[in-house]
């Protein structure tokens, strides 16, 4: 641990005196919370020195932006980008991962955010941590990315401090918006945002809990609703 924080240190002073590119990059996710519909995880990487554009396109926390101008920003963002990723997480992945005595959530998101870091390679990687134990969180990551030199800053809501996480945030949230559209239109059907609290998506869930295949199955809102029908829960399957 401490060879590899020297190493990151070392190369951040590489990059001062021999005026090397500094890449970061940041991670979030969208639709951790709904009981219907995928997860998206999404890195974007830029420059370190274009992080004063991101300020200039207003990027910040997805949810502080409308959808019409999480649209126009997340088009901007790309512009500026380097690169970026985006993982869709299926609702089979979600059951598997909450319903395992080995894994949660919380690390089914690790291990896309330390996926993210293979693909895009950057210097210093900004993580939202959905922990508030962000050591564990960060020795996690660490041990698992393939480039050790790469420096984590892993924070709980990153997207509020850092602008290259909350471009992730915005790109990840379009992305989880535009699955979500997908399922309406495939289905013919609209159950509201996909969130427990939304009382159309309730009542849709209600009437609808085992028509669809687009409910996590793993969640305790289905689950309440399967239980009162009398079906079986995830874990009984």
């Amino acid at each position: 641990m401490i060879k590899g924080l020297l190493k990151s240190f070392l190369n951040c002073v590489n990059y001062l005196i021999l005026g090397d590119i500094l890449l970061i990059c940041g991670i979030e996710e969208a639709g951790r919370g709904p009981v219907i519909g995928p997860m998206v995880i999404c890195g974007v990487l830029i420059e370190k020195e274009k992080e004063k554009e991101l300020k200039r396109l207003g990027v910040k926390d997805s949810k502080l932006l409308t959808p019409k101008q999480r649209e126009k920003i997340s088009e901007e963002i790309k512009k500026v980008a380097k690169d970026f990723n985006i993982i869709i997480v299926s609702i089979d992945e979600i059951d598997r991962a909450v319903g395992s005595d080995i894994s949660n959530l919380n690390w089914l998101e690790a291990d896309k955010f330390i996926e993210t870091i293979n693909v895009l390679k950057p210097d210093i990687a900004y993580i939202d941590c959905p922990s508030n134990n962000t050591s564990a969180y960060k020795e996690y990551i660490l041990n698992r990315i393939k480039n050790k030199s790469t420096k984590l800053i892993v924070e709980h809501k990153a997207d509020q401090r850092y602008p290259v996480v909350s471009a992730a945030s915005i790109l990840a949230k379009v992305i989880r918006d535009n699955e979500i559209e997908k399922i309406k239109k495939k289905y013919k059907i609209d159950f509201g945002s996909g969130y427990p609290s939304d009382q159309f998506t309730k009542q849709f869930l209600e009437k609808n809990y085992n028509k669809y295949p687009i409910f996590r199955k793993s969640w305790v809102s289905w689950n309440n609703i399967a239980k009162k029908n009398g079906q079986k829960k995830l874990s009984q399957f």
